[in-house]
């Protein structure tokens, strides 16, 4: 074997081997180095697109799939942002429930949803291994009592989260609408065979600009999928 072609091999060895022991943390950098720019007329814009609502179609978040939606910079439609202070997340809504969507923001999982009214279903990756991004700071650190807000950047919905438990995959009725208004959120456990549920029930919504200044500068800061602590 010529010493080019043997140098050539060992150089693809250790690249595949680095991508192997740093899988993780190549995830994490792909998606948290997007940044979109969210204003109140690409929200409007996005609110009128159409999604994919076919929770059954979303794949495992691999390398792969992440490192493919980065380099296509595939938009997708942002209609909104949640925060979660406690937990130190920061994400943005997007329309629908696709591996694209879910890989870069928290996905709505229902189409007719408005924020306020009714149940308002949310999903995210859960990264785990102690992750930063996505929804994986809820499952390590969201409880009972702890505030968790959405905005549309017109006005600013409070929730207060009364339920945190363990169902099945197949439990789809938890994202059924409902007479009062929640907010429902969604994200796998540690090993990806059963979901966390989160539930909040409203406070109260009031102007982006009347909304506590933590929770402001949270939405008005360059977003991260996921605060440092």
């Amino acid at each position: 074997m010529p010493n080019w072609l043997r140098w050539t091999l060992v150089v693809v060895l250790m690249v595949i081997a680095a991508c192997l022991i740093f899988n993780q943390q190549i995830k994490e950098h792909l998606v948290g180095s997007y940044r979109p720019t969210i204003t109140q007329q690409t929200i409007k814009r996005d609110a009128g697109k159409k999604a994919n609502y076919n929770f059954s179609d979303v794949k495992d978040l691999d390398l792969q799939t992440v490192a493919q939606v980065r380099a296509k910079k595939q938009p997708i439609n942002i209609i909104g942002e949640i925060t979660a202070p406690d937990s130190n997340m920061t994400l943005p809504i997007a329309k629908g429930v696709d591996n694209t969507t879910l890989a870069l923001a928290a996905g709505t999982m229902r189409e007719d949803m408005q924020m306020g009214k009714g149940n308002y279903a949310l999903a995210g990756h859960n990264m785990a291994n102690g992750s930063k991004i996505l929804f994986s700071p809820l499952y390590y650190h969201a409880k009972v009592g702890q505030k968790v807000y959405i905005t549309d950047l017109k006005r600013v919905y409070e929730y207060k989260l009364y339920e945190r438990k363990f169902i099945e995959p197949t439990q789809v009725e938890v994202v059924n609408d409902t007479a009062q208004p929640i907010i429902t959120l969604i994200t796998c456990n540690a090993n990806g065979q059963r979901r966390l549920l989160l539930r909040g029930h409203l406070v109260k919504s009031e102007p982006f600009k009347q909304a506590p200044r933590n929770v402001q500068k949270n939405f008005s800061s360059k977003y991260t999928t996921g605060r440092n602590s």
